[in-house]
């Protein structure tokens, strides 16, 4: 029932610009490390550049896994899943690049997001493969409303307060490896 495509076809697009949520994959190359599987929820965190290409804004959180793994290996798969009346699950296979606050294109891909106080990368992923799936045992649900939690924590924590948090629980991954965060500007 899976087909693949070599690239995000515009009916695809359409299916990811009206995603609620998504999920991002990312795994170290030890065989003994942590795979990654992160939730991630807003219309507008992720955007299609091209049929090939995809950015995401990673707002701060409690780990920062994914950017281990991208800094490591660079692989990444993210998962659109329908949870509408008409099923489909769609995956995006590709090699990644994190784009830190401090690197000199953050300006640049920025500004394909909206502002957010916690917005600490953007991922941009090269995609090699698409891949579509039934998606015919996931149940439907409907959204009740988006959370603002975290960005209401962001904003209380203002930039100063983001900055320790990183500096605190996002420069190195479960498995110890580096997440390329600076914390401070000296850094």
């Amino acid at each position: 029932m899976a087909e693949a495509f070599d690239s995000i076809s515009d009916r695809f697009r359409t299916f990811i610009e009206e995603q609620h949520m998504y999920f991002v994959a990312s795994a170290p190359l030890a065989a003994d490390g942590h795979v990654n599987l992160s939730p991630k929820g807003g219309r507008g965190t992720l955007q299609v550049l091209t049929p090939n290409r995809v950015a995401w804004l990673n707002l701060t959180g409690s780990g920062n896994e994914t950017a281990a793994h991208v800094r490591e290996n660079g692989r990444m798969t993210v998962m659109f899943c329908s949870f509408g009346p008409k099923p489909l699950i769609l995956r995006l296979f590709g090699v990644a690049r994190c784009i830190h606050t401090h690197d000199p294109e953050w300006s640049e891909h920025y500004a394909h997001f909206e502002a957010a106080v916690g917005a600490r990368q953007i991922f941009v992923l090269d995609v090699t493969r698409v891949q579509s799936s039934c998606g015919y045992a996931v149940p439907r649900y409907s959204l009740d409303q988006p959370r603002d939690t975290l960005s209401k924590w962001a904003d209380k924590r203002g930039t100063d307060g983001i900055r320790e948090y990183w500096a605190e629980k996002n420069r190195v991954s479960l498995d110890g490896l580096d997440t390329g965060t600076v914390t401070d500007a000296r850094d």
